[in-house]
């Protein structure tokens, strides 16, 4: 038994397998890990042995194992080529999320990665999509790759909130950075610290239209409120040795303003915080790493705090 750690990589017929096996290797040589190829393809799953299947039905669902199994070890095939040691599996359950899940958990690996591809407004809303699962229930690292190159010295963007708003945990940040700079570190590639803050501009000007017999300090508020987002984003930075030029802090909502910014930088890779959610929250898009995923020009890592 190899004492490396591996990673897990989910392959979608439909979604690049080849692109996303490619990132897959340079993630593994980079860290020294082993792969692990999932094909995740249920569509054989209702051709199998059950009563009321027919013949002919079993017979087209064997034909179609067979070419999983092809096609993952085409895959595999490439990946060894590159020195990389690789094992294959063929996941035929449904929901898919859970079938990769249950892996993950067996094989405790050091990062889930799988293709990523626009979401519409339905997938987003009723929450179907194999992404969106993964997003809210992987305790794993989670690597989606998009279509692209991803260069050999990466630029790699850590969205990061010192002030610990939106019920973040104080170690989600250190996680966001530890996770970008193992990647960036041994390549020679760029860290940027990305945080955003909302100003009261905006809100005080609407409140005196409400409330126009109370005279508000906003301008001072805002102020105030800018400085000590700043102070505690320098202090992170100090404290991972990053620079100020590599320290960037924005007016305004994240998940409107980290896409342009990744854009403007020509990101390989954003690394954000993912948080476990429970009960009725599950049951909606809110975190601001659902709401960028579409808009993002490059791959998202999304880590969680260590527990």
């Amino acid at each position: 038994m190899s004492d490396k750690d591996k990673i897990l990589v989910m392959i979608e017929l439909d979604d690049s397998p080849h692109a996303i096996v490619d990132r897959a290797v340079w993630v593994a040589k980079l860290m020294d890990c082993e792969l692990e190829l999932l094909l995740c393809d249920p569509t054989a799953s209702a051709l199998g042995d059950g009563f009321f299947v027919s013949n002919e039905a079993k017979e087209i669902g064997q034909k179609i194992r067979q070419a999983q199994e092809e096609m993952i070890d085409e895959l595999a095939e490439d990946a060894r080529k590159a020195g990389v040691t690789v094992t294959t599996d063929v996941l035929e359950e449904r929901p898919v999320a859970n079938g990769v899940l249950a892996r993950a958990l067996n094989s405790n690996p050091r990062f889930v990665m799988k293709g990523t591809q626009y979401h519409s407004i339905t997938e987003r809303a009723i929450l179907v999509d194999t992404d969106w699962q993964l997003i809210r229930r992987c305790p794993y690292p989670l690597w989606l790759v998009k279509p692209g190159d991803f260069r050999q010295e990466p630029v790699i963007i850590a969205s990061v909130d010192p002030t610990h708003e939106h019920d973040k945990l104080a170690a989600l940040d250190q996680a966001i950075i530890d996770a970008a700079k193992s990647i960036a570190g041994p390549v020679g590639g760029d860290v940027h610290l990305f945080h955003t803050y909302q100003r009261l501009i905006g809100i005080g000007s609407e409140a005196n239209k409400t409330f126009k017999a109370i005279t508000l300090p906003i301008d001072e508020v805002d102020k105030r409120m800018k400085k000590e987002h700043r102070e505690a984003l320098d202090a992170l930075a100090e404290k991972n040795g990053i620079d100020k030029e590599h320290t960037h802090q924005l007016p305004g909502r994240t998940r409107e303003l980290l896409p342009t910014f990744a854009r403007s930088k020509k990101a390989d890779l954003v690394v954000m915080g993912g948080l476990a959610r429970w009960g009725i929250k599950r049951m909606v898009i809110g975190s601001t790493t659902e709401r960028v995923l579409d808009h993002l020009p490059c791959d998202v890592l999304i880590v969680r705090a260590k527990q």
